[in-house]
């Protein structure tokens, strides 16, 4: 469980930082088909990921029929919505915004997936949400804008996508799984991202593309099939809450690379966040507990990644 944890914890972190690294890339690239671009390279990861660990799994006919909708919702609209509402709006704002996803995703989860929503989520989501604010406090408030309602239709559409994958993930290996959702939903967006936005508006700077296929590969790849993997580990609901901390990391990295200043109510509203989820995953009860020599269960073992046979 602890693992889980961390490798979770590194998923928030990357992404997190991905506000502030989409927010330079919308300046660089048109927002669609920045959003292709990356999709693109992060297909080609996992499909080259998959076929070297030799774990791709055979699909039926119902797989699809979560894997289409996966693909667009997960996908399409999500991506297209967040590049697009980055061209308005700042990291910070968006952060704010896509924290709303951890009470979606444990709402739906409750709904669909039938997982309990425990007192403790409940505290600590709330507790996240009040930190989130102070974070976000400097801003002046938030005025709504067509950005933001891009923004809250990635949130939402994230939301939905975790809840297929999860159910997904429920028959099919998350390495299948991730593989096939991703290259489906990259041949929605590339045409879309072709007919609206040619390839002449890109970016001239080396930098800039180094920078899109380093997040593709590393946020969108790497860091999707570690959350997909550890989201049939310890549930929807659960895992969700770590998306709390992205304001916090979004802030963070901001101030590093930005040089966005960090206020005392800032660094409040962060501990406040980590505390939240700290208290919502109830990690110090399952560590004590794995530290006690109790036996672990077959639904406590840790979910690794593929590794090569023989």
């Amino acid at each position: 469980m602890v693992r889980s944890y961390i490798l979770l914890l590194f998923c928030v972190c990357c992404w997190g930082s991905n506000f502030v690294f989409g927010s330079i890339l919308v300046n660089e690239f048109p927002p669609i088909l920045l959003s292709a671009m990356r999709l693109s390279a992060t297909s080609l990861f996992l499909i080259g990921y998959g076929w070297y660990f030799k774990k791709m799994g055979q699909l039926t006919r119902r797989d699809f029929l979560l894997l289409v909708p996966l693909g667009f919702v997960g996908t399409l609209i999500n991506q297209a919505s967040f590049f697009t509402g980055l061209e308005t709006i700042d990291a910070t704002t968006a952060s704010l915004v896509l924290s709303l996803a951890p009470i979606t995703v444990a709402v739906l989860a409750a709904v669909f997936l039938k997982e309990t929503i425990t007192r403790k989520m409940v505290i600590g989501s709330l507790i996240a949400m009040v930190g989130i604010f102070f974070v976000v406090g400097k801003s002046g408030g938030i005025k709504p804008s067509i950005g933001m309602l891009y923004i809250l239709l990635a949130m939402v559409s994230f939301a939905i996508s975790i809840i297929i994958m999860r159910k997904l993930t429920e028959r099919i290996d998350p390495l299948t799984a991730t593989v096939y959702s991703t290259v489906i939903g990259s041949s929605m967006v590339i045409p879309v991202a072709l007919i609206k936005e040619p390839i002449t508006h890109v970016s001239s700077h080396p930098w800039a593309w180094v920078l899109l296929f380093v997040t593709a590969i590393l946020m969108q790849g790497l860091c999707g099939l570690i959350w997909n993997v550890q989201l049939k580990r310890i549930g929807a609901g659960k895992a969700s809450v770590f998306l709390n901390l992205q304001p916090f990391v979004a802030m963070v990295v901001g101030f590093l690379l930005l040089g966005t200043p960090v206020t005392m109510v800032q660094i409040v509203g962060s501990l406040l966040i980590v505390g939240g989820v700290v208290l919502a995953t109830g990690f110090k009860k399952e560590k004590s507990e794995a530290s006690s020599g109790k036996p672990v269960t077959a639904s406590g073992m840790i979910q690794k990644l593929p590794k090569v046979n023989g």
